[in-house]
């Protein structure tokens, strides 16, 4: 009967307290999880290959689809001549200094039109209906306004990642729980402290959301604006490809595009671990 008690009693302080997670865990044990996350995502992308690869020639014809190894006989080619690094590094140039203008113009008129709230208002309706036109459409007039330079695809770029900042910002303080802003004014505080203590950490759910949103845009509008009118870029070079009907070539600068994707959003990840950690997440 002891040794009984003794068992349920040992087995009621372990389900009962909270969960002892041994600090000496190996690295295999920390990070389990994200590395079969990790080998699914390249399973996946290595089967889309090598089914690619299969069906060209086979089941579709190659001039729609192209293959894989073709793509990457178009890359190596490009990186032989130089014309993949030129254009790249263009194109870099124009989707960071877009996405960096658009989206610093983005948060300061979010926080701006979020606090001045009678300004807001007036406003609110002349920035949905800016919202809502095509930015495509845009590009005509750029060229009127910039050439076809360097300049026009950043502002073309900036143009797209602004409202969406924007927006996601001015919804973010808005979102900011009066209590929290209530709180801080009884305590005293000034409205430098609300705005920098409660409003700004409050909102960085919305503001990373639109920066998130805005990475995929400012690629968006800085290859639209290479694809209208430029010599230069990934753009260029997909139009080139496209209109000697190179589908390897088409392919391979959407790939590049791919990564410099990636990048980007790793980056906006990054920012986002690093600003919202003072944030409880649903498995706390």
């Amino acid at each position: 009967m002891n040794r009984s008690t003794d068992l349920v009693s040992a087995g009621d302080r372990v389900t009962d307290g909270p969960l002892e997670v041994p600090a000496n865990r190996s690295w295999m044990d920390k990070h389990r999880r994200t590395l079969w996350i990790s080998l699914a995502r390249i399973a996946v992308l290595v089967a889309v290959l090598v089914l690619w690869q299969i069906a060209a020639g086979r089941w579709v014809d190659p001039l729609f689809i192209s293959r894989p190894s073709d793509i990457w006989a178009q890359l190596r080619d490009w990186i032989a001549d130089g014309s993949l690094a030129t254009n790249t590094v263009l194109t870099v140039e124009e989707i960071a200094l877009g996405f960096a203008l658009g989206a610093a113009a983005g948060l300061v008129g979010g926080f701006l039109l979020a606090i001045l709230k009678v300004l807001g208002d007036i406003l609110d309706p002349y920035m949905i209906a800016l919202y809502s036109i095509p930015k495509v459409a845009l590009a005509p007039l750029f060229i009127i306004w910039f050439g076809i330079d360097v300049q026009m695809k950043v502002l073309l770029s900036a143009a797209t990642v602004f409202f969406l900042v924007y927006l996601n910002t001015a919804a973010g303080v808005r979102s900011v729980d009066r209590g929290l802003i209530d709180a801080v004014r009884l305590m005293g505080g000034t409205r430098r402290q609300v705005i920098f203590k409660v409003l700004v950490p409050g909102a960085m759910p919305g503001v990373i959301t639109g920066l998130r949103i805005g990475v995929p845009y400012a690629l968006i509008g800085a290859v639209v604006g290479e694809l209208v009118a430029s010599n230069k870029g990934l753009g260029y070079l997909m139009l080139d490809s496209a209109s000697q009907f190179n589908t390897a070539g088409v392919f391979a600068a959407l790939a590049v595009i791919t990564v410099i994707a990636g990048i980007l959003n790793l980056g906006v990840n990054l920012l986002q671990r690093r600003s919202t950690r003072w944030q409880a997440t649903a498995g706390d």
